[in-house]
């Protein structure tokens, strides 16, 4: 995968990876992918759904350790 962000929300507690996406989407042109790295265990169905409501693509999610994986393709 050719990622073209990549952002670090360890840490952080819903909304803020889910809005520091996207802002982080906004900065990208159609197609690029982003990949963003949580904590919170949220994060998994929040980022399904942001998908769903924004348009952009859910390309993969991985739970590797503690920590989740998100990568998404910009509408």
């Amino acid at each position: 995968m050719d990622i073209t962000k990549e952002i670090d929300t360890r840490g952080l507690k819903c909304p803020l990876p889910i809005l520091r996406a996207k802002k982080a989407l906004a900065e990208l042109s159609s197609g690029q992918l982003l990949k963003v790295v949580a904590t919170d265990g949220g994060s998994l169905r929040d980022f399904q759904a942001f998908a769903r409501q924004t348009g952009n693509e859910l390309v993969d999610q991985q739970t590797i350790g503690d920590e989740y994986v998100h990568v998404l393709r910009r509408r």
